[in-house]
């Protein structure tokens, strides 16, 4: 099993089926929250629906595509975090999250965001790191800016969430650059 230990509080764990019923739960109670600004909540209406996407993650990580895990956070699961997609070819990850609405505010996002990010460098000897946000969501688009991530331009209607498009804002940083921040 993989598990990254990021601080004593912190630490991110390969998605397993067995974690289905806690990140349901935590959608449940988030779910309006989350409904701003991520497109699949009315896909995920109960437990099972949950398996599916830990299934298929699960999938993504044995054909090495991509890599989602759990956040835990003392131990608890509350949220998730990884590469949404790994291109091999030009050596790119695509950092993508979302954490329950009771543990936001704590730092837990840009720690994470950190991890991943020294995990696509060092481990996969990676070149760039892309996260990808709404514009108008202040809160995610905080977390490259705090990491030091360029921001390399905006893509129009780039998402539907429910009945609208938003623009998405990207963000982006080589490895060159993630050893000069990590340095100075």
């Amino acid at each position: 099993m993989f598990l990254y230990k990021i601080d004593e509080k912190l630490s991110l764990k390969l998605t397993e089926v067995s974690d289905a019923d806690r990140l349901f739960e935590l959608t449940e109670n988030a779910r309006e929250y989350l409904k701003e600004w991520l497109p699949w909540l009315d896909f995920t209406t109960d437990v099972a629906d949950t398996r599916e996407f830990l299934k298929g993650t699960m999938k993504g990580y044995a054909e090495n595509k991509s890599m989602t895990t759990v956040i835990l956070y003392e131990g608890e699961i509350v949220g998730t975090a990884g590469f949404n997609s790994i291109n091999w070819s030009n050596k790119t990850a695509y950092i993508g999250y979302w954490l329950g609405h009771e543990y936001q505010g704590k730092g837990i996002m840009t720690k994470v965001a950190r991890a991943l990010t020294d995990y696509a460098f060092d481990h996969l000897k990676l070149n760039k790191v892309e996260i990808r946000a709404a514009e108008e969501n202040k809160k995610s688009r905080g977390i490259p800016e705090r990491l030091g991530f360029v921001k390399e331009g905006r893509i129009r209607q780039a998402e539907w969430l429910y009945d609208h498009y938003v623009d998405h804002v990207v963000y982006g940083i080589l490895a060159e650059e993630w050893d000069k921040n990590k340095q100075g």
